[in-house]
């Protein structure tokens, strides 16, 4: 097997990465356990050891995975029979270790690994999986802050952070700010900030120590559009700080409904991996 490893990341540099997950559609009826191929696209597949979640801010108004989820509640089998409440799923902890090629995964797309319902020891476990599969990246995003930088600052305190588990926060608008500081402070290789949906202006924020950034509009029913000067202020700041930018959507109905070039082109960048391959 050929497996990719990242040793180290260099976060002065950016690597423009061009992404087409265009023949790999989102699986929607079989409920996005563990999909091989995703329609979002800073990703290639995404892994649901707990769905289900509870909205606290403002950027969880119009959630796309409560909407989908909702959808099924009371359908008798379906892994969604219970709609959006918080579950967790044992038997899927081990799926990635099945994965020998290399992905980028998408770490609970259904829900969010640091809500407060969800045990310690079950984040150990999700860990213990993300760990021993080193021949992918994993992609781990939230909106409980804090609650993720204690985790880390526990598990990492005497070794230094995997450089494969890349660790996020959501940021919608300026009020959620905060949440870069507490990333800021954790433990880990690659941090990086998902500005999606980005519903209001972020203003000036520093990048110090931040590997990458995500900026969309947000999609489905009763989207809130997305002011063009908000998208520029992130790309922007990512520009003079040195950030690798990566615009997804402008959203609106549909998530590819305004498409995704900002200012006459796509920007794809994502972070630069010192990378070698092993056989």
């Amino acid at each position: 097997m050929t497996g990719l490893l990242f040793d180290t990341f260099d976060v002065h540099r950016r690597c423009i990465v061009s992404r087409n997950v265009a023949d790999s559609p989102y699986v929607l009826w079989g409920a996005p356990t563990m999909a091989d191929g995703s329609a979002i696209e800073w990703t290639d597949a995404t892994w649901n050891p707990v769905t289900g979640c509870t909205k606290i801010t403002s950027g969880c108004d119009n959630c796309y995975a409560a909407r989908f989820s909702e959808r099924f509640r009371g359908v008798p089998g379906h892994p969604f029979e219970s709609g959006f409440d918080l579950t967790l799923r044992p038997e899927r902890l081990k799926q990635p270790l099945s994965w020998k090629r290399s992905r980028m995964i998408f770490v609970n797309s259904m829900s969010d690994l640091f809500h407060k319902q969800v045990p310690r020891e079950f984040i150990d476990r999700v860990f213990d999986t993300m760990e021993a599969a080193d021949w992918h990246v994993f992609q781990v995003l939230t909106k409980r802050s804090s609650i993720m930088r204690d985790y880390l600052k526990r598990r990492y305190r005497n070794v230094a952070p995997p450089a494969h588990i890349w660790l996020g926060v959501s940021v919608e608008d300026g009020r959620a700010k905060g949440r870069i500081e507490h990333l800021r402070q954790a433990p880990a290789a690659v941090r990086f900030l998902s500005i999606e949906p980005l519903i209001g202006p972020v203003g000036p924020m520093s990048l110090d120590g931040i590997h990458w950034v995500i900026a969309g509009g947000e999609s489905g029913p009763g989207a809130r559009p997305m002011h063009i000067d908000w998208a520029r202020e992130v790309r922007d700041q990512c520009e003079e700080q040195e950030v690798a930018f990566f615009f997804k959507q402008w959203g609106g109905i549909r998530p590819k409904t305004g498409g995704r070039d900002l200012d006459g082109r796509e920007w794809n960048e994502l972070p630069a991996p010192v990378a070698s391959r092993a056989a």
